[in-house]
């Protein structure tokens, strides 16, 4: 998430009631998660297995829970709970404000669009020319739709990142500030799920199609003109280029890659970066359609092998 305009790191310090270690006049620009932070953000880090990812990430100012030397180019704002800052910083600049009407007055609409009864747009929101927004289907804050999109009924996208930290008294969320993008000719079916970036965007690129009962997480980018069927689950961080055909039922896991033009056929589960060019998947995990038919011939011949050896 970008800020509006540029703050000094003794301003951000305040919010938090942090420590400062380094130049309280720093600039700072954003916040974000460490899977999207950019030159000028903030990041957090609270567990030693991850210093030194924080630290050398691409973050300007790391909040942090150990007092360590400060990396040149960077400042430090030390807390002795990292993870509570950051959500105080989220909640300051990207507050959840309630809605007033079904259709905020806030939200931009462009010419040539439909919005079917019972749909709810949220504040600041924007869609563009010639859209279609079935009946219920549901626009949180802030999202951003393009032209000559298609939204079937039911269908929610906005909701929170399913991002929790766990805790002795249980699990503490993470405040969602991201987005999420549709571009151009994007069709959703009925009954689909999409979730905001915790801190960035999940987009879903031109001319992409879903089918009913698609969830996609968090942060995830789906590129231009995929095909993904029904009941398909797509985690977090997760990388679908262009012309990825998925068939129903498919379920992808977080931080991976399925590369331009890659096939994964119905009822499969990735779980590790798929080659694309047109190569196909199949099975859980997938691998190579040809090699997984193989393996299932030969589990099939097992019964006469172990017949014929009188096992």
């Amino acid at each position: 998430m970008k800020f509006s305009r540029t703050y000094l790191l003794k301003e951000i310090s305040e919010i938090v009631n942090a420590e400062i270690i380094g130049d309280e006049d720093f600039p700072v620009t954003g916040i974000n998660e460490i899977h999207m932070v950019e030159k000028g953000d903030i990041t957090f880090v609270d567990h030693p297995k991850y210093y030194d990812k924080a630290l050398n990430s691409n973050a300007t100012i790391v909040i942090i829970n150990k007092r360590v030397e400060v990396p040149e180019g960077k400042a430090l704002l030390f807390s002795e709970d990292p993870f509570v800052a950051y959500n105080k910083i989220t909640r300051k600049f990207n507050p959840f404000i309630a809605a007033t009407a079904a259709i905020s007055e806030t939200a931009k609409i462009g010419e040539g669009t439909v919005i079917q009864p019972g749909v709810f747009i949220g504040n600041n929101v924007t869609i563009g020319k010639n859209c279609i927004i079935h009946a219920n289907a549901s626009l949180y804050d802030g999202i951003i739709i393009g032209d000559d999109v298609i939204i079937h009924a039911n269908t929610v996208i906005g909701g929170d990142a399913y991002y929790f930290q766990k805790r002795e008294d249980g699990y503490h969320k993470m405040h969602t500030c991201g987005n999420v993008i549709l571009k151009n000719k994007v069709e959703i079916g009925a009954l689909c799920t999409i979730d905001r970036g915790v801190s960035g965007d999940t987009i879903i690129d031109e001319g992409t199609k879903l089918d009913n009962h698609v969830q996609v997480g968090h942060d995830t980018h789906i590129g231009k003109h995929c095909l993904i069927g029904a009941f398909c689950a797509i985690a977090g961080v997760t990388i679908i280029e262009d012309n990825v055909l998925i068939w129903a039922k498919v379920s992808v896991n977080k931080d991976i890659v399925i590369k331009e033009g890659a096939v994964i056929l119905a009822t499969s589960a990735v779980d590790k970066t798929l080659e694309g060019g047109g190569k196909v998947y199949f099975g859980a995990p997938a691998e190579d359609v040809r090699k997984k038919w193989r393996e299932m011939a030969a589990i099939r011949k097992l019964p006469e092998i172990i017949k014929k050896l009188d096992l």
